[in-house]
Parts: structure tokens; sequence; C-alpha cells
């Protein structure tokens, strides 16, 4: 059975569900110390506690496990960036600053994850799929809020482009993201990242 998620087979409330969970958290601290492609099937189920045949029965392979992990994530990045995305009601500056602090936070937990699934795209065909959905449902969300505050003449008139803005601005994000979140852990570092972010969008949106 399946979920929708390629590769990835039956997911139940059940004791599957805990051994699918026991392969997923033995990948995110294997991440931690190597590439998903230093990483074998053996190593996972050492770790989980299983046999090769219970990791296949819920993972045809160490790329379907990173697909989740990459998946969970993301969707908490998306999550986050709704904090100025579909919250008209917070001010530009306070909203856009939230949303950048959250997504900062998400990479230095869970940088391991994404730098490997962002490695993965350019290897494997269902990861560079998942990127480039993901992408697009960033790049839509961030475009119509940007048209919405044209509109309401909040923000300064195109050009560019509202979608293309928005491609420059998070592409940027990414590039800063998975680099920063390299970096030795710094509360310090941490909020001069968002001021410096925040600041860009601010600036390529509003004029402020």
């Amino acid at each position: 059975m399946s979920n929708g998620t390629p590769g990835v087979r039956r997911r139940k409330q059940s004791k599957g569900d805990l051994t699918s969970q026991a392969i997923l958290e033995t990948a995110e601290k294997l991440l931690a110390e190597r590439d998903i492609t230093e990483i074998t099937i053996d190593d996972l189920t050492t770790g989980a506690g299983i046999s090769r045949s219970a990791f296949y029965f819920h993972f045809e392979s160490r790329e379907a496990v990173l697909y989740v992990l990459a998946e969970k994530v993301v969707a908490e990045l998306y999550a986050t960036a709704s904090a100025w995305t579909e919250s008209p009601a917070s001010p530009a500056a306070e909203a856009l600053r939230e949303a950048t602090a959250g997504s900062v936070a998400i990479w230095r937990r869970s940088g391991p994850v994404l730098r490997a699934a962002t490695r993965a795209r350019e290897t494997s065909a269902p990861m560079t799929q998942f990127w480039s959905d993901m992408a697009r449902k960033f790049i839509t969300a961030v475009a119509d809020r940007i048209e919405t505050e044209r509109a309401a003449g909040h923000a300064l008139p195109g050009p560019p482009a509202a979608k293309s803005l928005a491609l420059a601005l998070i592409s940027m994000n990414d590039e800063v993201f998975y680099h920063h979140s390299r970096s030795r852990k710094s509360a310090t570092a941490d909020r001069e990242i968002v001021d410096t972010l925040t600041t860009i969008w601010l600036r390529s949106i509003y004029g402020v």
C-alpha cells in the first residue's frame, strides 16, 4: 500500500508506524554526520533495530527515507512562511521578520536533512520533482501576496513581475539558509541573518 509519496509503502497507526519512525529518526541522526550517499541500508536497519526485510517493507530505498524527512521539514517551512503570506493583519516588517526567523530556526534544527535533500535533487528524479513542486508553491504564495500589496498601494509597483521578484527573493533565502545552517550556532549570527534578509525583502517589495 502507498500513501502517495514516491517509494514509500504502508503507513498506518500501528506497530508499522513505529518502525517507520525508528527508520526516519535513525536517518536524521546519521545525516548529521554524513551524506545520504554514504549511509547504507545496514546503517539504517542497525540504528532502527530492525531487519532488512522490515526496512524494505516500509521504504524502497534510503532516498525514499530522505524524501519523507524532507517532505515533513519543507511543510514546516511553508507553514512558517504563512506568517507573512497569509496574515494581512500583521505589519509587513513584523510578519516578514517572524517568517524569516522561523525559517532560520528550522534550518538550524533540520539543516542536515534539508542540505541532503537539496543535493539529492541533482541525482534523484523524485527529489527533483519534489523541489520543483515546492518551489512553485512557495513562489505562487509570495507572488500572490506581492500582487495583493501592490493592488492595495502598499508595495512598489512592478517591474519586476511579482513572480520574478518572488523567485529571486526565495532563491536568495534558500542559498543563505543553506550556507548559514552549516556555520557554528550563534544567536547573534542568526539575528544578523534575520535582520539582513528582512531588510532586503522590505526594500525590494515595499521600498521601506
